[in-house]
Order: structure tokens, then C-alpha cells, then sequence
């Protein structure tokens, strides 16, 4: 499928893990011990992001312990992170232009929090916000909330439609020019600008309005991560950037066409969805320098927390089989299903052991991975963006500030030379960034269509 607009710049996100994406980068003798609840290192990662031009910070999140193999967790540097919402808001008070996006589930939280939540963002960062719609994957953390079961994937996903729906129209709650502060009449709001939600639907009922105005950017950005067939349809009706995992080039042409072939039955155009795969670049100024720094993070591999990793992702215990043993039946599960997919896709189609399952898992976390010169980054960045794989990507770093740095110094130069990014920001906002349309308030446009009607 040929990308809609073939002489548009690629996007380029960065999945910002502190830690580092590869489970044994916090070990390298450069990397902070405590990078993952460092304030001052995130900031310094934030700031080196804006400089080298880039879309947007992605904070993943979970609403709990990242997993519960507690002799992992004693090794795993990402077992603590910060909340993504009370993070960005620091981010946005020491940068200017990189959007700030932040993982928020719609499974235990409510949406009037949420939608007040990304309405101050917004407001603190100037129009640079952006939510990642997730469901929460992981059953364990059902028990942080009172729950004794996890609800099932695709009553989540129904759930979290209806709950973005209700956040949207809060965030709509006052036009974009209700407040008039006019200090000689005393009045600072015009209620004839006030649109009261008064929603009631199956999962949610919320009055509003909101007690913010509304965004610089109309909405945040709304991105979505996930790749099953409930998440491909959420993604072609609601979202504005998919963040998905696709180890090669085929499997992301095939994924890029089934989610923008979608659109048009939602009345969208493929323009405005921005997919962008995770990528991880490990990156020297020659090949046998990024093979020598692939093979010094290989070196602090631990099978345990990788193993973990794995086990994880497919709700398969595999610490009791043989490493070098291939990889067994899985039953189905009813968490990351496009994940495990992934997982098992790759091993089977390349008749992998567990061992080399985890020592690939480990390092990339299932994602698109390219060692080697600043060239032949930019060479695979290009094809995929050229050929209908991808609009951009969401860059993984194996490690920090190491791979950051690398990036920014061998990577984006190149891709500026053959016209593939910008050499300045385009505008204020993330959706200027990105190249995305401001949405029209909903109430004015329910007003138009009753005028046309009438």
C-alpha cells in the first residue's frame, strides 16, 4: 500500500525507558544505577530528544510491579519507573517543542480524571500532549484495584471506546474561545460557550463539563498500541498514531495496509494515522563498532530476567523446559495476543530455541532491530518509510544515554541529507509536528449538521 502522502518527512517518536530497552544495559559501567527514578537523567534524555529534533517522548506504563518472578524483578532495572502523567508535566516546564505522551489505562481508572488530567498537560506544555490508550494487559495488577479477575480483551476494548468517547467530549466541553476575561464587564467565561456532557452509556455516565478549556491542540493526540484485531479497529476508528511491534519489513507492510484499509468504513482518510513500529538502532561509526557494542550489551544478558520477559508476554511459565529445547504448544491467553503472535511467529518461522527466543527478546522486546553505521540505519528507516511500511517509528534505545547520543550524531544527519526529516520543528503543537489536523469541537459540528439539516 503506497503511503498517503509519499513527500512527507518520517515521524520519530522515542520509547523512553531510562533503564534502557536491553535487560542488562543498566549494568555498563556508564549507565545511572537509579536511571528509571533519576529525575535529573530523565530531563537530560528529555532535553538531548528535543535537541536532535524529535516527535515525541512515550512513556509506557502498568498499574502495578512490571511482572511477579520476584528473582527477576531482584535484577530487572525497570522494576521502577515513574508515573507517566506526574513525569511529563516536569518534562513540559523544561522543553519547548518534543511532545509528551503517556501510556493512562481505561481499565481502572475513570474519565473524567483522565480527560482532566491530559486537559492540564495541555495547557502546562502549550499544545503537546498526547494519550496512549491502553487497556492493561497484565491480569496480576486487577488485585491493586480490588478486583479479583482481569475483565476480558475485547470487553476491555468495548469498555475503553465508550471511554474515550466520554473523554473526548469533556475535553469539548467549552469552545475555544469561551474565555473572554474582560475585566470592565467582570465577566471571564461566556456560558453560551459551555457545552454540558450529560453522557450515559453502558460502562460510564459523567455530567461535566470539564473545569478546563479546551486544549491549544482541540484534543491531544490520541495514539494506540495495540495490534490485535479489537486493536486494529480501535486504531483505524479513533487513533492518530499506532505504536505496533513488527520484527521485518513484510509483516509491517502487511500491518500498515489492514489498519489504513480500515479507515475509510470510519469516514477517515489514511493521512490521518501515523504508524510507527518500534525500532531499536544499535548504531557505530562502522559496522564492527555496532557489532562490538551489540555484543558488549549480549555479554550482560540475564537469562533469568529475559527468560522472565518471555514467559511474560505469552502467560506461559518456561523456566522448567530445556533452553535448547524449541518452543512448546502455548495456550490461549487473553493479554498481549498480538505480542505473543509475534513471539511465536518468529520462533517457529525460524525454528528457534528457547534460549535464543529469550537472547532475541531480551534485547529487542520483539521489535525491529538494525546494527550497524548511521547509513545503514537510515537505509532501513527508508525503505520501510518509502515502500508502505511505516510513517515513522518509535525509536527503542538498547541503552542511555549511549544510544540516544549515537543516534543523534550518526543517524539523523543522514537522514536530513536525503531530505527524510526536518531541520526545525514545524509548528508549536504536537499535531502541527506530526502533521496531523486539529479536530473540530464536537458540539459545533453536531451544530452545523442540524443547520445543513434544517
Amino acid at each position: 500500500m503506497p503511503r498517503p502522502d509519499a513527500n512527507d518527512h518520517l515521524k520519530l517518536g522515542v520509547f523512553l525507558l531510562p533503564s534502557g530497552q536491553h535487560v542488562g544495559a543498566w549494568r555498563l559501567p556508564e549507565s545511572p544505577p537509579r536511571a528509571g527514578v533519576d529525575y535529573g537523567f530523565v530531563q537530560s534524555l528529555a532535553q538531548r530528544c528535543e535537541a536532535g529534533l524529535l516527535d515525541f517522548i512515550f512513556l509506557a506504563d502498568v498499574d502495578g510491579m512490571v511482572q511477579t518472578n520476584w528473582s527477576a524483578v531482584s535484577r530487572d532495572a525497570a522494576a521502577f519507573q515513574f508515573e507517566p502523567m506526574t513525569l511529563l508535566s516536569a518534562l513540559a516546564a523544561v522543553t519547548r517543542h518534543i511532545g509528551l505522551v503517556g501510556s493512562v489505562s481505561t481499565e481502572y481508572n475513570m474519565p473524567f480524571h483522565v480527560a482532566r488530567k491530559f486537559a492540564s498537560l495541555e495547557q502546562i506544555s502549550g499544545g503537546r500532549a498526547g494519550w496512549n490508550v491502553v487497556t492493561s494487559v497484565w491480569a496480576h495488577v486487577a488485585a491493586n484495584f480490588g478486583h479479583s479477575a482481569h475483565r476480558e480483551h475485547d470487553d476491555r476494548y468495548e469498555r475503553a471506546a465508550e471511554f474515550l468517547q466520554v473523554v473526548q467530549g469533556l475535553w469539548d466541553s467549552w469552545d475555544d474561545e469561551a474565555i473572554v476575561a474582560d475585566k470592565e464587564t467582570g465577566i471571564f467565561v461566556d456560558i453560551e460557550k459551555l457545552h454540558v456532557l450529560n453522557f450515559e452509556g453502558d460502562f460510564f455516565a459523567s455530567a461535566g463539563p470539564l473545569p478546563m478549556p479546551r486544549s491549544p491542540q482541540g484534543w491531544p493526540v490520541i495514539v494506540q498500541a495495540g495490534s490485535s484485531e479489537a486493536g486494529r479497529e480501535m486504531a483505524a476508528r479513533d487513533a492518530e498514531v499506532v505504536f505496533t511491534a513488527q520484527f521485518d519489513i513484510a509483516s509491517a507492510k502487511a500491518f500498515y495496509a489492514d489498519v489504513k484499509g480500515r479507515m475509510p468504513a470510519f469516514g477517515r482518510g489514511a493521512a490521518a494515522l501515523k504508524i510507527m513500529p518500534g525500532m531499536m538502532p544499535i548504531v557505530g561509526r562502522t559496522e564492527a563498532e555496532a557489532r562490538a557494542k551489540f555484543q558488549r550489551l549480549a555479554d550482560l544478558l540475564d537469562p533469568e530476567v529475559a527468560l522472565s520477559y518471555v514467559s511474560r508476554f505469552t502467560d506461559t511459565d518456561l523456566s522448567g523446559l530445556g533452553l535448547d529445547d524449541p518452543l512448546p504448544e502455548l495456550k490461549d491467553i487473553d493479554g498481549h495476543t498480538s505480542r505473543k503472535n509475534l513471539i511465536v511467529e518468529n520462533a517457529r518461522r525460524n525454528g528457534l530455541t528457547i534460549r535464543q527466543l529469550y537472547e532475541w527478546f531480551g534485547v529487542s522486546r520483539g521489535h525491529f532491530c538494525v546494527v550497524g553505521t548511521g547509513e545503514m540505519v537510515v537505509d532501513q528507516l527508508e525503505e520501510w518509510f518509502r515502500t508502505g511500511a511505516a510513517d515513522g517509528f518509535n525509536l527503542m534505545f538498547a541503552n542511555l544515554p549511549g544510544g540516544l547520543d549515537d543516534f543523534i550524531a550518526h543517524v539523523l544527519p543522514e537522514l536530513q541529507r536525503r531530505g527524510l526529516y526536518r531541520t526545525a520543528y514545524e509548528g508549536a503543537t504536537l499535531r502541527e509536528n506530526l502533521g496531523l489536523a486539529r479536530p473540530q469541537d464536537a458540539f459545533l459540528h453536531r451544530t452545523a449538521e442540524s443547520a445543513v439539516t434544517a
